[in-house]
């Protein structure tokens, strides 16, 4: 059953078009990659998706509902989760502070932070107090992902979550996607540069190059030679 359907999503900068008639679809429970080289589009898909960057033309299906023209606080209540490049943890606030948000951006009241959090992500209980900044960029990356699943979304967006961690992290990071996507059903869409890592991790892939989606398949569709062609530099 379907969760996220774009459809000719053409989408940008200001007049400048990024994205070209884009159609997709991920059903719910899947846990799929999108590949292709810097520049070609992919984070500005996840920005729109999470309503960061205004549709020119096409819609957006989410849970059944058209959420094309509804802005992203919205959005983030109505269960999307947006992971972004870079992390973008507010380093003064402690990790504890940090998770927080994650439940404000759902507008849930409770302060308690759910003991799975914990469960998911060990690391952050022994850290609680600590700046967030003052964390490893693995420990950031798994904060980033931590507070994605504190507003309990039913998709979540990653860009990048391997971006410069070591690959004992990746790996963990790895395993915790999965488990996430297992045990709380929630669909997971990870921009991804590692294809060894795609590989392993999404059962389902799209490709994009200048902007358009240009393969999508099953994971084990995925062969060298779209590697070679829409990936290697």
């Amino acid at each position: 059953m379907s969760l996220l359907e774009l459809s000719n999503v053409t989408a940008g900068y200001g007049p400048t078009p990024v994205l070209f008639d884009i159609s997709m679809q991920i059903n719910k429970g899947e846990l799929a990659c999108l590949l292709g080289r810097n520049g070609v589009g992919k984070t500005t898909l996840l920005r729109s998706i999470i309503g960061l960057n205004s549709l020119t033309k096409g819609s957006i299906i989410f849970d059944a509902d058209d959420i094309s023209k509804m802005p992203t606080f919205k959005r983030a209540k109505y269960g999307i989760a947006y992971i972004p490049q870079g992390r973008e943890i507010i380093p003064y606030l402690s990790v504890l502070d940090n998770l927080k948000l994650g439940m404000a951006a759902s507008g849930k009241k409770s302060k308690k932070i759910p003991e799975e959090i914990f469960d998911f992500f060990p690391m952050l209980k022994e850290h609680l107090s600590r700046q967030g900044g003052l964390l490893s960029g693995g420990q950031q990356q798994q904060l980033a992902i931590a507070r994605g699943l504190m507003s309990n979304p039913k998709l979540m967006l990653l860009d990048e979550p391997t971006e410069g961690i070591q690959p004992s992290i990746v790996q963990e990071i790895e395993d915790t996607l999965k488990r996430i996507n297992k045990e709380k059903e929630i669909t997971v869409l990870v921009i991804e540069q590692k294809i060894d890592f795609a590989r392993q991790l999404a059962e389902k892939f799209f490709m994009m190059e200048k902007g358009v989606i240009v393969a999508q398949g099953e994971t084990e569709e995925l062969t060298d030679s779209l590697v070679n062609q829409y990936l290697a530099v």
